[in-house]
């Protein structure tokens, strides 16, 4: 009996010497102690540096006060043999000591510490990633930039801030992808920084370089015109800038060429493409999906909203729920999609993740091109894979499942595969029914929504929900397909279990209509 793991951070094929730090959470609190451990060496060498100054201050002010008597009198000094005797020690002994001093480098401890972790360090796909999934947040949660740069984000413990680096760094990352909708949000983040008076590495010449670029490639050519001025008011030299301006200058007076011949219904019409806004993959579908992560559009009326209730579960009488039944409480009614409370205890949960967290690798999806399965941008999570017989845990969790759904859990796939013919060489049939263990809390975001009825499931350490992805008959719910939103603040760790048509003949009997 197999189940698994999944971790959800905060969006590429990886090395197996590579583990994509961006998508995982718990990888990335590791990196947390590898900066820590850093720090902490780096201080050890700053601590060296300084003592090593300190004895050579030591020696410049022992030296200045000697040479300030003995230039005063030198004959005099150097007639006394004592100092006669020093003077060639010093000179022929000391001097070569403490050019030894000056030379030594106290680096090589630190040098040696970052050299070990470096190997560790994520790299720039990990960047990139990061910032894609920073973009991706921006567009589901419907955040604007300034609200991302000072840190204003809902339910956060350390508050950050977004220098205006870090928005050029974002507005690059935009840019390269060829999302100009993206590159112009962030470089006109940047450039607003520091018109504040922010100090920054960067300067507003290479902001407005970009940023009209990107206003351009949206079909702005007017305000494409005037950044491109403002740039050359900083540096009139800028050859790329020159360059645009006169050919933007070209398009705009041909522009006014074709108006001017037009006839006088045409003349209103522009043959510059209108603003792109936001991706030219943003589909309904996924518009009511980002809704849906955002609290949105949830069609659960009233009346429904009556109709749900709240109960205490014995498993039909099953001997370990009769005088201690589970609580039961309706998430929603068509699908019918149901949450157990205090179902599985904090103990349980860090015994798992113990198990889980060693075999995490990133999770794939089924490539329709290939017939493989591989990574994808949209789908960051980390899964493991546990048996049941690997830890009495795992164990009891899998028939406390199957005590309170009545459903045969021996079935369950041994492995995830996304391709559609995927559960045939199981012999174990479709799957019949889900149920997700939410393992930990989230801060903001991280819902489990389903698009095609309007629900919004959120996470809630302890819980678990369920729901049949099959009609009694066999037939598909496309009701019940769902999908996991992206974590805004915070992390999430869920179990799945699925379970399959074979062995529930006389668990759950088949009726005679197809949608039942």
């Amino acid at each position: 009996m197999i189940w698994c793991i999944l971790i959800v951070g905060i969006l590429l094929p990886q090395s197996l010497a590579h583990p994509g730090f961006f998508t995982s959470i718990g990888q990335m609190t590791d990196l947390i102690h590898t900066e820590k451990d850093l720090v902490t060496s780096l201080k050890d060498y700053i601590k060296a540096e300084e003592d090593k100054l300190e004895q050579i201050k030591k020696w410049a002010e022992k030296l200045d006060r000697l040479t300030s008597t003995a230039t005063k009198d030198p004959e005099g000094f150097v007639g006394h043999p004592v100092n006669a005797f020093k003077l060639m020690k010093r000179l022929n002994t000391e001097w070569s000591e403490l050019e030894n001093l000056v030379l030594k480098d106290m680096s090589d401890g630190f040098i040696s510490n970052l050299t070990i972790q470096r190997q560790y360090f994520p790299n720039d796909e990990d960047q990139v990633g990061a910032a894609k999934a920073l973009l991706r947040l921006q567009d589901t949660y419907n955040l604007d930039t300034d609200t991302i740069s000072k840190g204003n984000l809902p339910g956060v413990k350390h508050k950050s801030f977004l220098t205006a680096e870090d928005c050029f760094e974002l507005g690059k990352v935009a840019y390269t992808e060829a999302d100009y909708y993206h590159t112009e949000l962030w470089m006109e983040q940047a450039l607003r920084q520091l018109d504040e008076g922010e100090v920054s590495t960067i300067d507003k010449v290479s902001v407005l370089d970009y940023l009209s670029y990107a206003v351009y490639q949206q079909g702005d050519l007017d305000k494409a015109l005037l950044l491109t001025k403002k740039l050359l008011e900083l540096d009139p030299e800028h050859q790329r800038a020159n360059g645009n301006l006169k050919y933007f200058e070209y398009i705009m007076a041909k522009e006014k060429d074709v108006n001017k011949s037009a006839s006088d219904d045409q003349s209103d019409q522009k043959t510059t493409p209108k603003k792109k806004g936001i991706a030219v993959d943003y589909l309904p579908e996924r518009q009511k999906y980002e809704m849906l992560c955002r609290g949105e559009g949830i069609k659960m009326t009233p009346r429904r909203q009556k109709k749900l209730f709240c109960r205490y579960h014995d498993g039909n009488r099953n001997p370990k729920f009769i005088l201690a039944p589970a609580k039961q409480e309706d998430e929603w009614d068509k699908p019918r999609i149901i949450r157990f409370h205090d179902i599985i205890s904090d103990a349980e949960i860090e015994i798992v993740k113990d198990l889980a967290k060693p075999r995490l690798s990133r999770a794939t999806v089924h490539d329709p091109e290939t017939g493989k399965l591989t990574t994808a941008q949209y789908r960051v999570s980390k899964s493991a894979w546990l048996s049941g017989y690997e830890n009495p845990v795992v164990s009891r969790i899998n028939m406390r499942i199957q005590d309170l759904t009545g459903l045969d859990v021996s079935t369950a796939e041994e492995l995830q595969k996304d391709e559609p013919d995927a559960f045939k060489e199981l012999g174990t049939g479709n799957r019949i029914a889900t149920w997700l263990f939410y393992m930990s809390d989230v801060s903001a975001g991280g819902a489990t929504v389903f698009p095609e009825v309007g629900a919004s499931v959120w996470p809630k350490k302890g819980t678990a929900v369920f729901w049949y992805n099959l009609f009694a008959s066999g037939e598909g719910d496309y009701s019940t397909r769902h999908a996991a939103c992206p974590v805004l603040v915070g992390n999430k760790w869920v179990s799945n279990k699925w379970l399959h048509e074979r062995g529930q003949e006389f668990r759950r009997p088949c009726t005679l209509s197809e949608l039942e």
